[in-house]
């Protein structure tokens, strides 16, 4: 018995267990690509498997609906692989430790993989419903979406004939995704040269931090680990203190909001209890300025004792700083236009920070719902790079998706949800990039919606799938194809 085995509706509840005893992180995707294309063979589907893990199955329409225009059902099998400081998980091998609490589905002290997971949970589901009548459905299943959409980049469209697409990437139930942002992966790195120095070592932790999705919540002004760290550091230089830099390192993924940051200092001289105390200072500091949107920002230097280490040089610690510093992040510029009125328009989340034998390294994740835009950004993260001697790289570039004001599947979808919900849905466009716009790109004429239930906390270990929203958006699901 699984730990889901009795919670409506089995059907659905039954692959998203079985998905979630797979590990699939981004660029672990291997095994999880297996198990789909498996299940569509082994239930006679017609089926493929590229090179890239992308799995597209056919399903034939049921009785009666053999010439209506056909239906995909998308999502992507990666997770965000984000786990509590003190987990021991390990998202190569170990299968994610499901949870129940009264409404809510959880993993244990780590991200829950619902983003994407309950996509694919739905569209087998559908597949295998001797009730459900529907026209022909084409499932297409993408890998490494969260680090650049590289899968549905890569895949081959040419027999893919359906009409209409339900992404199922959409966090809140009730909402219609019509359109969204296109974006791109910054790598900014500069290469750095070490010296052997001995003196007093420090540990510098930030932690506690909400983080969050970097589409979704950039514009909760969530503060970043990373951005934080180098004002720390500027903070500590600008009060006269000789720090030398041994090591960097903050966040997990690009696209989401670090919530941890480190560093480790050696003190060739200075009092302890100085150094301490404006650490202490520089917190309260960095507390007042987020009082209104994170309540458990923690900074504190973790004395190791004295230490010979490899620290960076002088001048390259400085380049170091000075783009921790002046590196954009956070909301650019919010849409002007009216019907898109208090969306994001551009932003960028320096999303994973690195101190190698060679390099420092930054990565961001650049969006934009205009293209001009996320260029300049790109532009500017180059030229910011390049001035202090380093190299940027920007791929991953995806395009936005624009608003098909003549959309007859959502006419459909309106429809339908006013009979379930008796209510108006809400319409609207977002700031994060999904799959859609590759879709849109590759095959003109495509109509698409995005929808999905209940989700928060994604791409951090306090994400929750919400059991009664499930069951309502697989009833929807079954209404629209139907409907269809």
């Amino acid at each position: 018995m699984g730990v889901l085995s009795d919670i409506e509706p089995k059907e659905v509840f039954k692959y998203f267990e079985e998905i979630s005893r797979i590990p699939r992180g981004s660029h672990n995707t291997a095994a999880v690509s297996s198990y789909l294309y498996k299940f569509g063979v082994d239930n006679g589907f017609d089926s493929r498997q590229d090179e890239l893990g992308n799995v597209v199955i056919h399903v034939p329409a049921t009785k009666g609906y053999e010439d209506k225009k056909g239906v995909i059902l998308q999502g992507h099998m990666d997770m965000v692989c984000e786990k509590a400081s003190d987990s021991k998980h390990d998202f190569t091998k170990d299968p994610l430790d499901l949870r129940v609490m009264d409404d809510e589905i959880f993993a244990g002290g780590t991200t829950l993989g619902g983003d994407n997971g309950i996509a694919l949970a739905f569209a087998m589901a559908a597949a295998m419903d001797k009730d459900l009548k529907h026209p022909p459905l084409e499932l297409i299943f993408t890998v490494d979406e969260e680090v650049g959409m590289e899968g549905a980049a890569g895949l081959d469209t040419s027999d893919i004939n359906a009409g209409y697409m339900l992404n199922l990437d959409t966090e809140d139930e009730g909402e219609f995704v019509v359109s969204s942002a296109g974006g791109l992966n910054a790598v900014m790195s500069v290469p750095v040269k070490y010296r052997k120095l001995s003196g007093e070592e420090y540990k510098i932790i930030i932690s506690g931090l909400k983080g969050g999705h970097s589409g979704t919540e950039i514009d909760g002004y969530h503060a970043n680990a990373i951005i934080i760290m180098g004002r720390l550091l500027h903070f500590l230089r600008s009060k006269g203190v000789d720090f030398n830099i041994s090591n960097l390192d903050g966040g997990l993924m690009n696209n989401a909001i670090p919530r941890d940051a480190e560093c480790s200092l050696i003190l060739t001289d200075g009092d302890r209890d100085s150094f301490e105390g404006l650490i202490n200072e520089f917190e309260s500091t960095i507390k007042n300025e987020y009082r209104a949107n994170e309540n458990n920002i923690m900074i504190y230097p973790d004395y190791k004792g004295k230490a010979e280490r490899e620290v960076l040089r002088k001048k390259h610690e400085e380049r170091v700083i000075f783009l921790m510093n002046t590196v954009p992040d956070g909301v650019q510029r919010m849409s002007q236009e009216e019907a898109t009125r208090g969306l994001v328009e551009t932003s960028l989340n320096n999303g994973i920070m690195r101190l190698s034998e060679k390099d420092f390294y930054l990565n961001a994740s650049v969006r934009s719902s205009i293209s001009s835009a996320k260029q300049a950004l790109s532009d500017k993260l180059r030229y910011l790079t390049e001035t202090i001697g380093g190299t940027y790289e920007a791929n991953g570039d995806y395009p936005a998706w624009e608003f098909n004001d003549d959309s007859y599947l959502l006419k459909k979808c309106i429809e339908v949800f006013k009979k379930q919900y008796g209510r108006e849905p809400k319409v609207v466009g977002i700031h994060a990039g999904i799959e859609c716009g590759l879709f849109y790109e590759k095959m003109p004429g495509l109509d698409i919606i995005s929808i999905g239930p209940d989700m928060k906390g994604v791409h951090t270990p306090q994400e929750k799938l919400y059991i009664g929203s499930v069951k309502r958006t697989w009833e929807f699901l079954k209404g629209i194809l139907e409907a269809l």
